[in-house]
């Protein structure tokens, strides 16, 4: 069922890993492979609960049969609840779980192989500098990109068709890493480093491209959307892959 049956983490970087990977792979589920992890949690099939694996890929699947399990079990029944809330609900709630099933896999390691109070502290330590994956799912990054906007003075309206980078002076869908322009202060370019990436969960880079979603208002790395520069250039109206799935769904 789980590749945590075969793969055994050993040292707090080995566990961070393996945090890593199932979080990045849960992710994926919950944010760009929306639509497929929507259609596979079918709530006329049995108990089915949400894997995320070390390489990170993910998987709905029947919980183990062995009691008890190998690794800790994650909620079971998530697709029950798929069609009696709302859609955005159900996948925050779904992430609530995710974050939960993470910290109790990880910790389970720890316990496991013996980790002590500095070794325990230290795991935790590196994995609170991450976002929760329900942070990433509900897009905390929505409210902090307004108040940016509006302290950068600029517009703030839901298309953000302002370019935000060094000497640029066209008008696109999307931000290069953090503000530069003149007549920011230090107080606006910090605020930058809190936001997250809808996909990856990962924080603002200096150096990277960001684009973001005119209908959920979420930022993006542009390589984590397959979204270039230049190609934004030409997007009268972006859509996140969450967005455009949802739209697409009968």
């Amino acid at each position: 069922m789980d590749e945590g049956g075969q793969y055994n983490p050993r040292t707090v970087e080995e566990v961070f890993r393996d945090f890593k990977g199932r979080r990045a792979g849960m992710i994926r589920a919950l944010t760009t492979d929306v639509e497929e992890f929507y259609q596979q949690c079918d709530p006329e099939k049995e108990n089915l609960c949400l894997y995320g694996f070390p390489s990170e890929q993910w998987e709905v699947n029947l919980p183990a049969e062995e009691v008890p399990p190998e690794l800790p079990e994650p909620a079971l029944g998530i697709n029950f609840a798929r069609d009696g809330m709302q859609e955005n609900d159900w996948l925050a709630l779904v992430a609530v779980h995710s974050d939960a099933w993470l910290l109790s896999v990880a910790f389970y390691f720890g316990a496991r192989f013996g980790f002590d109070k500095a070794d325990r502290r230290r795991l935790f330590t590196m994995i609170n500098d991450l976002p929760t994956i329900f942070e990433v799912v509900t897009g905390p990054a929505k409210k902090q990109a307004k108040d940016k906007s509006s302290v950068s003075n600029h517009s703030s309206n839901k298309s953000k068709s302002n370019t935000k980078g060094r000497g640029s002076e066209s008008q696109g869908k999307y931000s290069k890493a953090k503000d530069e322009e003149e007549g920011l202060d230090e107080e606006d370019e910090d605020e930058h480093g809190d936001t997250l990436c809808g996909a990856c969960g990962e924080n603002y880079a200096s150096d990277e491209f960001w684009i973001c979603c005119d209908m959920c208002e979420r930022w993006f790395h542009g390589k984590c959307v397959k979204i270039t520069p230049a190609r934004a250039e030409h997007i009268k109206q972006y859509k996140c892959p969450s967005c455009s799935n949802k739209r697409a769904r009968p």
